[in-house]
């Protein structure tokens, strides 16, 4: 039985007592206007009295009834129920347009500090969607998720907060995804962790917020020791953590705007927990696709263990493509691969022919706040739209990163590369200094997932094979086939002023 259902059945004594008081008090005054009745009518002016009280009476009443309509005050009736109301009128303040804040402060760990900020933020029609907090050595910080008028500055609010005891105080916009609730977010961070080693950097990143991840090897290229290390329980420096890589090396997580709390150091830490418990892991799905010409090939993520047949295919690479892929001397070459395939620096995907050969690698790199891309296709194999395929699948796990821009280092006469950036039909920024050239695509408004080769379906390996639809293998030559990069349109390549100069990865 409901608590509704116990309450009703409690009141239905109540009304036949109601009545019975009702009626009693009915038969008490017919007796006393009987009495008064009898003792007036018996006397000589006796009926024009009775007239006149009547007159009398009914006046008042007249005037009683005009005088409750104008001036109302009387409450609603007790018996009236919910459900004969009628529903109150929007309101002003549900009228006005909202913004959505993420707003932290710093106040004294007291009683009632709380409670000034809530009252702070009520004065201005403020509503608290979530509120965490994080306790430090003195002090609280108190984070929200605020909905408040549009109308209501940030500094006005951010003063506000000031003057009712919060110091420190950060506040910027948030959007719909702020929503989720911490618990949740948290836990999807963790899955996605679990599920790619590659995850991990971008698990940190969407966890803490704005901020610069870098991974830092403990051996360099070369196999020297850097001399980068952190403790197994990490470093909290105020807008730095230091923790300790599980494949060797430290993460460094900066963020100069707002301090790391004990509370994220001890998720962030919990994360990187996380990740050396379940060791190297990339998924292990593939996509057959058929090319133009009728050969069938395989696309799956790569990693340290594919190093054996990664360094295969340099072997039969010519110097000239091995040259264009690292800018630098070839006989180095072999010795940035397995740098490249760490799940911990990026994402590469390999393609692989019907017997299993290596024949291409696209990787997707994490560069600090920024996101390379780089290719790299065996001589027999180019010119056949592997390049373009590869670049556009790295795109799409760059956008499904939440990555902005993506961009390719590469020399000036590299055609193909150009070719492939744009394939992609995004806008695009060239930079060229002494023969290198720096391409940038921005994702703004680029699809999260990209349709596979022109023509064809692509489908796992436990799936049926693949029927490519009539050959387009003009339009792809169509695509590579593009004027040396030294035509560009001027207008589309800003001067040094315009674009700072960016770290080029050998």
């Amino acid at each position: 039985m409901t608590d509704v259902t116990s309450a009703k059945s409690a009141r239905r004594p109540h009304h036949w007592r109601r009545d019975l008081i009702e009626l009693a008090a009915l038969f008490t005054a017919v007796a006393v206007a009987d009495a008064i009745a009898n003792l007036i009518g018996h006397q000589p002016d006796g009926p024009y009295l009775l007239v006149a009280s009547a007159v009398a009476l009914a006046a008042t009443a007249a005037f009683h009834t005009w005088w409750a309509r104008r001036h109302s005050h009387a409450p609603p009736g007790a018996d009236s129920d919910g459900a004969d109301a009628e529903p109150p009128s929007v309101g002003a303040d549900e009228a006005v347009e909202t913004v959505l804040w993420r707003m932290r402060t710093t106040v004294r760990d007291a009683p009632g500090t709380l409670a000034a900020l809530c009252m702070a933020l009520a004065r201005h029609r403020v509503d608290i969607l979530t509120l965490q907090t994080h306790p430090l050595a003195e002090g609280t910080v108190d984070e929200f998720l605020l909905r408040a008028p549009a109308a209501l500055p940030a500094q006005q609010l951010t003063r506000e907060i000031s003057a009712a005891g919060g110091s420190a105080t950060w506040i910027e916009r948030a959007d719909a995804h702020d929503l989720v609730d911490t618990p949740t977010r948290v836990l999807g961070l963790a899955t996605r962790t679990a599920l790619d080693a590659a995850e991990l950097p971008l698990a940190l990143r969407r966890l803490l917020g704005r901020c610069t991840i870098h991974s830092l090897p403990a051996l360099s290229i070369t196999g020297r020791p850097t001399g980068e290390s952190a403790p197994v329980e990490g470093v909290l420096e105020d807008t730095v953590m230091r923790l300790r890589d599980p494949s060797g090396g430290v993460i460094t997580v900066e963020r100069p705007y707002l301090p790391f709390t004990p509370t994220e150091f001890a998720r962030a830490r919990a994360l990187v927990e996380l990740d050396a418990r379940l060791g190297p892991r990339v998924p292990r799905s593939e996509d057959v696709l058929t090319l133009p010409e009728g050969n069938e090939i395989t696309v799956r993520r790569a990693d340290q263990g594919d190093l054996d047949m990664a360094l295969a295919m340099h072997g039969r690479c010519s110097e000239r493509t091995l040259g264009l892929r690292y800018h630098g001397p070839v006989r180095d070459a072999d010795r940035y691969l397995d740098h490249l395939l760490s799940p911990r620096f990026g994402r590469t995907l390999a393609v692989q022919t019907a017997s299993g050969r290596m024949v291409a690698l696209g990787h997707l790199l994490w560069d600090g706040d920024e996101t390379e891309v780089a290719l790299l296709v065996e001589d027999d194999w180019q010119r056949r739209g592997i390049g373009t395929e590869l670049l556009g699948r790295l795109v799409a796990l760059a956008v499904e990163a939440g990555c902005e821009s993506v961009y390719a280092v590469t020399q000036a006469h590299n055609t193909g590369m150009v070719a492939a950036m744009r394939a992609l039909s995004l806008p695009l920024d060239y930079q060229i200094e002494e023969g290198t050239l720096v391409i940038t695509a921005r994702l703004d408004g680029a699809p999260a997932q990209r349709s596979a080769w022109p023509g064809t379906e692509p489908v796992t390996r436990s799936g049926a094979p693949s029927h490519p639809s009539p050959l387009r293998t003009e339009e792809l030559r169509r695509t590579e086939e593009l004027p040396r990069t030294d035509q560009l349109p001027r207008a589309e390549t800003p001067s040094p002023a315009e674009q700072p100069e960016r770290h080029l990865r050998r």
